[in-house]
């Protein structure tokens, strides 16, 4: 009968701990606003922070790993919509090493457009902010930097810009 009473106990305590672990909730849902990341730039010795965003533009973060090849695809039609773009900050991050960012950023031109800030989290902050599960991560701000919504995964460029008229 012990052990009987023992099992069940056991498996309450067990069941109350993995329904807590569904109810942790992202950062970003708690703080709605642009977060309070710190992005290496190219120049490898200054930082973009959320003072440097532009305050009359909206915004699109978009996490990305260089080797992503969903990544990879998001970025050739930004860029090949780049037009649609332009009143539109858009801010690229990647926590992966300075050189393959580098290299992603030189393979797709990034440097070309003004609207376009690529940084390294080097404090793997926006990982956890948006307890992030699939690359690219989208992220849409308004004007005001509050959250609009976010999106795991590649979006459509189309889609991008419906997001922006929430």
């Amino acid at each position: 009968m012990r052990k009987i009473v023992l099992s069940v106990l056991s498996l309450f305590f067990i069941s109350t701990a993995f329904a807590q672990a569904d109810t942790v909730q992202a950062p970003y849902k708690k703080f709605p606003s642009f977060p309070p990341a710190k992005l290496l730039l190219p120049d490898s010795a200054t930082y973009f922070t959320k003072a440097d965003l532009d305050k009359k533009k909206p915004v699109m973060l978009m996490l990305f790993n260089p080797g992503c090849s969903h990544c990879q695809h998001e970025t050739e039609e930004l860029t090949k919509k780049m037009d649609d773009f332009k009143n539109i900050q858009i801010i690229m991050a990647t926590s992966m090493p300075f050189d393959s960012m580098m290299s992603f950023r030189k393979k797709y031109e990034l440097d070309k457009y003004p609207n376009i800030i690529v940084g390294q989290d080097i404090h793997y902050f926006l990982i956890s902010f948006y307890m992030i599960h699939n690359l690219p991560f989208l992220a849409f701000y308004n004007k005001k930097k509050e959250l609009i919504s976010v999106f795991e995964g590649g979006l459509p460029m189309d889609r991008v810009l419906e997001e922006f008229k929430k």
